[in-house]
Protein backbone atom coordinates (compact mmCIF):
# COMPACT_ATOMS: atom_id res chain seq x y z
CA UNK A 1 0.00 0.00 0.00
CA UNK A 2 1.34 3.39 -1.11
CA UNK A 3 -0.06 6.83 -0.35
CA UNK A 4 -1.21 6.98 -3.97
CA UNK A 5 -3.41 3.92 -3.39
CA UNK A 6 -5.46 5.69 -0.70
CA UNK A 7 -8.60 7.52 -1.78
CA UNK A 8 -8.67 11.19 -0.77
CA UNK A 9 -7.06 12.28 2.52
CA UNK A 10 -4.52 14.46 0.67
CA UNK A 11 -3.95 16.82 3.60
CA UNK A 12 -3.25 13.90 5.96
CA UNK A 13 -0.75 12.39 3.51
CA UNK A 14 1.10 15.70 3.17
CA UNK A 15 1.19 16.21 6.91
CA UNK A 16 2.62 12.75 7.59
CA UNK A 17 5.28 13.11 4.89
CA UNK A 18 6.29 16.57 6.14
CA UNK A 19 6.56 15.23 9.69
CA UNK A 20 9.01 12.57 8.48
CA UNK A 21 11.05 15.06 6.46
CA UNK A 22 11.22 17.47 9.40
CA UNK A 23 12.05 14.78 11.94
CA UNK A 24 8.80 15.25 13.88
CA UNK A 25 7.94 11.60 14.37
CA UNK A 26 5.96 10.93 17.52
CA UNK A 27 6.78 7.53 18.99
CA UNK A 28 3.07 6.68 19.46
CA UNK A 29 0.37 7.83 17.02
CA UNK A 30 -3.33 7.02 16.98
CA UNK A 31 -4.89 6.81 13.50
CA UNK A 32 -8.54 7.40 14.34
CA UNK A 33 -11.33 7.35 11.77
CA UNK A 34 -14.62 5.69 10.81
CA UNK A 35 -14.84 2.42 8.92
CA UNK A 36 -13.73 2.80 5.31
CA UNK A 37 -11.78 6.04 5.87
CA UNK A 38 -8.46 4.35 5.03
CA UNK A 39 -6.82 4.54 8.46
CA UNK A 40 -5.11 1.11 8.29
CA UNK A 41 -4.02 1.77 4.71
CA UNK A 42 -2.63 5.13 5.86
CA UNK A 43 -0.67 3.50 8.69
CA UNK A 44 0.85 0.95 6.28
CA UNK A 45 1.70 3.58 3.64
CA UNK A 46 3.26 5.78 6.35
CA UNK A 47 5.35 2.83 7.58
CA UNK A 48 6.47 2.09 4.02
CA UNK A 49 7.50 5.69 3.40
CA UNK A 50 9.39 5.86 6.70
CA UNK A 51 11.27 2.63 5.91
CA UNK A 52 11.92 3.40 2.23
CA UNK A 53 15.59 3.82 1.22
CA UNK A 54 14.83 6.28 -1.60
CA UNK A 55 11.56 8.08 -0.76
CA UNK A 56 10.19 10.57 -3.26
CA UNK A 57 8.49 13.87 -2.47
CA UNK A 58 5.03 12.28 -2.31
CA UNK A 59 5.49 8.51 -1.92
CA UNK A 60 7.87 5.63 -1.35
CA UNK A 61 10.02 4.55 -4.30
CA UNK A 62 8.54 1.04 -4.64
CA UNK A 63 11.86 -0.44 -5.84
CA UNK A 64 14.22 -0.54 -2.87
CA UNK A 65 14.66 -3.74 -0.79
CA UNK A 66 12.41 -2.30 1.92
CA UNK A 67 9.54 -1.55 -0.49
CA UNK A 68 9.82 -5.01 -2.05
CA UNK A 69 9.35 -6.57 1.39
CA UNK A 70 6.45 -4.22 2.11
CA UNK A 71 4.71 -5.51 -1.02
CA UNK A 72 4.16 -8.78 0.85
CA UNK A 73 3.92 -7.13 4.30
CA UNK A 74 6.93 -9.24 5.26
CA UNK A 75 9.38 -6.54 6.32
CA UNK A 76 11.30 -7.74 9.42
CA UNK A 77 10.83 -4.39 11.19
CA UNK A 78 7.07 -4.23 10.56
CA UNK A 79 4.97 -5.97 13.21
CA UNK A 80 1.18 -6.36 13.20
CA UNK A 81 -1.09 -7.04 16.16
CA UNK A 82 -4.86 -7.40 15.82
CA UNK A 83 -7.92 -8.99 17.48
CA UNK A 84 -7.82 -12.77 17.80
CA UNK A 85 -10.39 -15.29 19.08
CA UNK A 86 -11.06 -14.83 22.79
CA UNK A 87 -10.06 -17.85 24.86
CA UNK A 88 -12.45 -20.10 26.72
CA UNK A 89 -11.37 -22.19 29.68
CA UNK A 90 -9.12 -25.01 28.54
CA UNK A 91 -8.57 -23.56 25.05
CA UNK A 92 -5.29 -22.45 23.53
CA UNK A 93 -4.36 -18.77 23.86
CA UNK A 94 -4.11 -17.43 20.32
CA UNK A 95 -1.70 -14.65 19.40
CA UNK A 96 -1.44 -12.43 16.35
CA UNK A 97 1.59 -14.32 15.10
CA UNK A 98 -0.57 -17.47 14.93
CA UNK A 99 -2.73 -15.71 12.32
CA UNK A 100 -0.05 -13.72 10.47
CA UNK A 101 -0.43 -15.81 7.27
CA UNK A 102 -4.20 -15.27 7.27
CA UNK A 103 -3.64 -11.58 8.01
CA UNK A 104 -1.37 -11.12 5.00
CA UNK A 105 -3.85 -12.99 2.79
CA UNK A 106 -6.62 -10.77 4.16
CA UNK A 107 -4.77 -7.54 3.35
CA UNK A 108 -3.62 -8.82 -0.02
CA UNK A 109 -7.23 -8.54 -1.25
CA UNK A 110 -7.63 -4.94 -0.08
CA UNK A 111 -6.25 -2.63 2.60
CA UNK A 112 -9.79 -1.30 3.09
CA UNK A 113 -11.19 -3.75 5.62
CA UNK A 114 -13.68 -4.05 8.46
CA UNK A 115 -13.57 -5.90 11.75
CA UNK A 116 -16.46 -8.17 10.74
CA UNK A 117 -14.78 -9.05 7.45
CA UNK A 118 -11.66 -10.07 9.42
CA UNK A 119 -13.76 -12.23 11.72
CA UNK A 120 -15.33 -13.88 8.67
CA UNK A 121 -11.91 -14.46 7.13
CA UNK A 122 -10.69 -16.40 10.16
CA UNK A 123 -14.14 -17.95 10.71
CA UNK A 124 -14.90 -16.63 14.19
CA UNK A 125 -18.04 -14.62 13.36
CA UNK A 126 -19.81 -15.94 16.46
CA UNK A 127 -16.96 -15.01 18.79
CA UNK A 128 -15.53 -11.72 19.96
CA UNK A 129 -11.92 -10.97 19.11
CA UNK A 130 -9.53 -9.37 21.57
CA UNK A 131 -5.91 -8.25 21.75
CA UNK A 132 -4.81 -10.27 24.74
CA UNK A 133 -2.06 -10.24 27.35
CA UNK A 134 0.02 -12.75 25.36
CA UNK A 135 0.15 -10.30 22.44
CA UNK A 136 1.19 -7.49 24.78
CA UNK A 137 4.02 -9.65 26.10
CA UNK A 138 5.01 -10.39 22.50
CA UNK A 139 5.10 -6.65 21.70
CA UNK A 140 7.50 -6.05 24.58
CA UNK A 141 9.63 -8.99 23.40
CA UNK A 142 9.72 -7.79 19.78
CA UNK A 143 10.75 -4.28 20.78
CA UNK A 144 13.57 -5.69 22.87
CA UNK A 145 15.40 -6.54 19.63
CA UNK A 146 17.26 -4.03 17.48
CA UNK A 147 15.81 -3.15 14.08
CA UNK A 148 17.07 -5.36 11.23
CA UNK A 149 17.08 -3.02 8.26
CA UNK A 150 15.10 0.13 8.88
CA UNK A 151 15.88 3.00 11.19
CA UNK A 152 12.61 2.36 13.06
CA UNK A 153 11.03 -0.71 14.60
CA UNK A 154 7.33 -0.35 13.76
CA UNK A 155 4.37 -1.86 15.60
CA UNK A 156 0.90 -1.47 14.06
CA UNK A 157 -1.93 -2.37 16.45
CA UNK A 158 -5.19 -2.59 14.52
CA UNK A 159 -8.40 -1.94 16.46
CA UNK A 160 -6.66 -0.92 19.68
CA UNK A 161 -10.10 -0.55 21.30
CA UNK A 162 -10.19 -4.38 21.38
CA UNK A 163 -7.27 -4.43 23.81
CA UNK A 164 -8.33 -6.60 26.75
CA UNK A 165 -8.53 -4.34 29.82
CA UNK A 166 -6.48 -6.72 31.97
CA UNK A 167 -3.72 -6.72 29.33
CA UNK A 168 -3.43 -2.93 29.05
CA UNK A 169 -1.03 -2.41 31.98
CA UNK A 170 1.59 -4.45 30.14
CA UNK A 171 1.66 -1.86 27.33
CA UNK A 172 1.48 1.39 29.28
CA UNK A 173 5.13 1.67 30.31
CA UNK A 174 6.56 0.80 26.91
CA UNK A 175 4.10 3.20 25.25
CA UNK A 176 5.27 5.98 27.54
CA UNK A 177 8.99 5.13 27.46
CA UNK A 178 9.67 3.00 24.37
CA UNK A 179 13.13 1.91 23.22
CA UNK A 180 14.86 4.38 20.87
CA UNK A 181 13.64 4.44 17.25
CA UNK A 182 10.40 2.66 18.06
CA UNK A 183 7.13 3.64 16.41
CA UNK A 184 3.68 2.61 17.62
CA UNK A 185 0.85 3.13 15.12
CA UNK A 186 -2.47 2.48 16.84
CA UNK A 187 -5.47 2.17 14.52
CA UNK A 188 -9.01 2.64 15.78
CA UNK A 189 -12.54 3.67 14.82
CA UNK A 190 -14.09 3.99 18.29
CA UNK A 191 -12.55 6.77 20.35
CA UNK A 192 -14.86 6.18 23.32
CA UNK A 193 -13.86 2.51 23.62
CA UNK A 194 -10.13 3.18 23.90
CA UNK A 195 -8.74 3.13 27.43
CA UNK A 196 -7.95 6.69 28.61
CA UNK A 197 -4.46 5.58 29.68
CA UNK A 198 -3.77 4.54 26.08
CA UNK A 199 -5.27 7.73 24.62
CA UNK A 200 -3.12 9.94 26.80
CA UNK A 201 0.07 8.33 25.50
CA UNK A 202 -0.58 8.71 21.75
CA UNK A 203 -0.62 11.63 19.33
CA UNK A 204 -3.96 11.79 17.52
CA UNK A 205 -4.03 11.62 13.72
CA UNK A 206 -7.68 12.05 12.79
CA UNK A 207 -8.70 10.42 9.51
CA UNK A 208 -12.03 11.99 8.43
CA UNK A 209 -14.87 10.33 6.56
CA UNK A 210 -14.51 10.69 2.80
CA UNK A 211 -16.93 12.83 0.83
CA UNK A 212 -18.79 11.41 -2.19
CA UNK A 213 -16.45 13.04 -4.70
CA UNK A 214 -13.36 11.53 -3.03
CA UNK A 215 -14.99 8.09 -3.04
CA UNK A 216 -15.97 8.44 -6.69
CA UNK A 217 -12.53 9.65 -7.71
CA UNK A 218 -10.82 6.84 -5.77
CA UNK A 219 -13.01 4.22 -7.46
CA UNK A 220 -12.35 5.59 -10.95
CA UNK A 221 -8.68 6.61 -10.65
CA UNK A 222 -7.33 3.84 -8.39
CA UNK A 223 -9.66 0.91 -9.08
CA UNK A 224 -10.70 1.77 -12.67
CA UNK A 225 -14.46 1.48 -12.20
CA UNK A 226 -16.75 3.33 -14.59
CA UNK A 227 -18.07 6.77 -13.70
CA UNK A 228 -21.71 5.68 -13.33
CA UNK A 229 -20.88 2.67 -11.15
CA UNK A 230 -18.57 4.83 -9.03
CA UNK A 231 -21.21 7.55 -8.62
CA UNK A 232 -23.85 5.05 -7.45
CA UNK A 233 -21.44 3.34 -5.04
CA UNK A 234 -20.29 6.70 -3.64
CA UNK A 235 -23.89 7.70 -2.93
CA UNK A 236 -24.78 4.36 -1.32
CA UNK A 237 -21.62 4.03 0.78
CA UNK A 238 -21.90 7.35 2.68
CA UNK A 239 -18.15 7.98 2.68
CA UNK A 240 -17.22 4.39 3.56
CA UNK A 241 -14.69 3.30 0.92
CA UNK A 242 -14.77 -0.30 2.14
CA UNK A 243 -18.51 -0.40 1.47
CA UNK A 244 -18.06 1.39 -1.86
CA UNK A 245 -15.63 -1.29 -3.06
CA UNK A 246 -18.00 -4.04 -1.96
CA UNK A 247 -20.86 -2.39 -3.85
CA UNK A 248 -18.79 -2.03 -7.01
CA UNK A 249 -17.91 -5.72 -6.87
CA UNK A 250 -21.58 -6.70 -6.58
CA UNK A 251 -23.83 -5.14 -9.21
CA UNK A 252 -26.92 -6.95 -7.90
CA UNK A 253 -26.50 -5.48 -4.43
CA UNK A 254 -26.06 -1.96 -5.75
CA UNK A 255 -29.04 -2.16 -8.09
CA UNK A 256 -31.36 -3.88 -5.61
CA UNK A 257 -30.84 -1.62 -2.58
CA UNK A 258 -33.20 1.08 -3.84
CA UNK A 259 -35.86 -1.44 -4.87
CA UNK A 260 -35.67 -3.40 -1.61
CA UNK A 261 -35.72 -0.33 0.64
CA UNK A 262 -38.61 1.18 -1.32
CA UNK A 263 -40.71 -2.00 -0.99
CA UNK A 264 -39.84 -2.50 2.68
CA UNK A 265 -40.82 1.07 3.54
CA UNK A 266 -44.04 0.78 1.52
CA UNK A 267 -45.10 -2.44 3.28
CA UNK A 268 -44.32 -0.90 6.67
CA UNK A 269 -46.30 2.21 5.73
CA UNK A 270 -49.33 0.11 4.73
CA UNK A 271 -48.72 -2.31 7.61
CA UNK A 272 -48.84 -5.43 5.49
CA UNK A 273 -47.61 -8.10 7.99
CA UNK A 274 -47.14 -10.84 5.39
CA UNK A 275 -44.92 -8.72 3.14
CA UNK A 276 -43.09 -7.17 6.08
CA UNK A 277 -42.15 -10.63 7.41
CA UNK A 278 -41.00 -11.66 3.93
CA UNK A 279 -38.72 -8.61 3.91
CA UNK A 280 -37.45 -9.50 7.40
CA UNK A 281 -36.62 -13.04 6.22
CA UNK A 282 -34.69 -11.64 3.26
CA UNK A 283 -32.83 -9.20 5.49
CA UNK A 284 -31.94 -11.93 7.97
CA UNK A 285 -30.28 -13.95 5.19
CA UNK A 286 -27.94 -11.09 4.33
CA UNK A 287 -24.52 -10.89 5.96
CA UNK A 288 -23.93 -8.22 8.58
CA UNK A 289 -21.98 -6.05 6.16
CA UNK A 290 -24.85 -6.00 3.65
CA UNK A 291 -27.37 -5.34 6.42
CA UNK A 292 -25.33 -2.36 7.62
CA UNK A 293 -24.86 -1.12 4.08
CA UNK A 294 -28.60 -1.25 3.39
CA UNK A 295 -29.38 0.62 6.61
CA UNK A 296 -26.73 3.22 5.84
CA UNK A 297 -28.33 3.65 2.43
CA UNK A 298 -31.64 4.26 4.23
CA UNK A 299 -29.99 6.89 6.41
CA UNK A 300 -28.70 8.67 3.32
CA UNK A 301 -32.19 8.57 1.74
CA UNK A 302 -33.69 10.09 4.92
CA UNK A 303 -31.06 12.85 4.89
CA UNK A 304 -31.68 13.67 1.25
CA UNK A 305 -35.46 13.74 1.85
CA UNK A 306 -34.93 16.19 4.70
CA UNK A 307 -32.87 18.44 2.40
CA UNK A 308 -35.64 18.22 -0.18
CA UNK A 309 -38.28 19.23 2.38
CA UNK A 310 -36.21 22.22 3.50
CA UNK A 311 -36.01 23.35 -0.14
CA UNK A 312 -32.23 22.74 -0.27
CA UNK A 313 -32.54 21.18 -3.72
CA UNK A 314 -29.01 22.22 -4.70
CA UNK A 315 -27.65 19.96 -1.93
CA UNK A 316 -29.58 16.88 -3.05
CA UNK A 317 -27.07 14.76 -4.95
CA UNK A 318 -28.08 11.28 -6.05
CA UNK A 319 -28.12 9.04 -9.13
CA UNK A 320 -31.21 9.38 -11.33
CA UNK A 321 -33.17 6.41 -9.94
CA UNK A 322 -32.48 7.37 -6.32
CA UNK A 323 -33.32 11.02 -7.04
CA UNK A 324 -36.77 10.06 -8.35
CA UNK A 325 -37.38 7.92 -5.24
CA UNK A 326 -36.26 10.76 -2.95
CA UNK A 327 -38.52 13.30 -4.63
CA UNK A 328 -41.60 11.10 -4.18
CA UNK A 329 -40.74 9.76 -0.75
CA UNK A 330 -39.96 13.21 0.69
CA UNK A 331 -43.71 14.00 0.54
CA UNK A 332 -44.30 11.26 3.11
CA UNK A 333 -41.05 11.58 5.03
CA UNK A 334 -41.45 14.97 6.65
CA UNK A 335 -38.51 16.19 8.80
CA UNK A 336 -39.92 14.98 12.15
CA UNK A 337 -40.56 11.51 10.68
CA UNK A 338 -37.11 11.46 9.06
CA UNK A 339 -35.54 12.23 12.43
CA UNK A 340 -37.34 9.33 14.13
CA UNK A 341 -36.47 6.96 11.29
CA UNK A 342 -32.84 8.04 11.41
CA UNK A 343 -32.67 7.29 15.14
CA UNK A 344 -34.17 3.81 14.68
CA UNK A 345 -31.91 2.91 11.74
CA UNK A 346 -28.85 4.13 13.65
CA UNK A 347 -29.80 2.00 16.65
CA UNK A 348 -30.24 -1.01 14.36
CA UNK A 349 -26.73 -0.54 12.93
CA UNK A 350 -25.38 -0.33 16.49
CA UNK A 351 -27.03 -3.63 17.43
CA UNK A 352 -25.95 -5.39 14.21
CA UNK A 353 -22.35 -4.55 15.06
CA UNK A 354 -22.92 -6.27 18.41
CA UNK A 355 -24.28 -9.47 16.89
CA UNK A 356 -27.97 -8.96 17.58
CA UNK A 357 -30.37 -11.62 16.28
CA UNK A 358 -31.22 -10.39 12.79
CA UNK A 359 -34.83 -11.62 12.65
CA UNK A 360 -35.74 -10.10 16.00
CA UNK A 361 -33.94 -6.86 15.19
CA UNK A 362 -35.55 -6.31 11.76
CA UNK A 363 -39.01 -7.38 12.93
CA UNK A 364 -38.75 -4.84 15.72
CA UNK A 365 -37.46 -2.17 13.32
CA UNK A 366 -40.31 -2.83 10.87
CA UNK A 367 -42.92 -2.48 13.63
CA UNK A 368 -41.30 0.74 14.82
CA UNK A 369 -41.40 2.13 11.27
CA UNK A 370 -45.11 1.24 11.06
CA UNK A 371 -45.78 3.01 14.34
CA UNK A 372 -43.91 6.13 13.18
CA UNK A 373 -45.86 6.19 9.92
CA UNK A 374 -49.21 5.63 11.69
CA UNK A 375 -48.49 8.43 14.14
CA UNK A 376 -47.68 10.74 11.23
CA UNK A 377 -51.01 9.92 9.51
CA UNK A 378 -53.07 11.11 12.47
Amino acid sequence: MFFKDIAGQDSIKKKLINNIKNGRISHAQLFLGPEGSGKLAMAIAYSRYLSCKNPGPEDACGNCPSCIKFNKLAHPDLNFFFPNPSKKQGEKVFMSKDYITEWREFLEKSKYVSLNSWYRHIEIENKQGIINAADCTEIIKVLGYKSYESEYKIVIIWMIEKLFHAAAPKLLKILEEPPPKTLFLLVSENHDQILPTILSRAQLVKIPRLNDEEVKQGLTDIYNYGAQVAEEAAFLSDGNFYQALALCQNDDTRENYARFLREWLRHSYKFDPTEVLKAVDELAKMGRERQKSLLNYGLEIFRQCTLMNYQAHNLVKAPAEAADFIQKFSKVLQPDIALQMTEEFSKAIYHIERNANAKILFTDLSLKMTRIFMTAKK
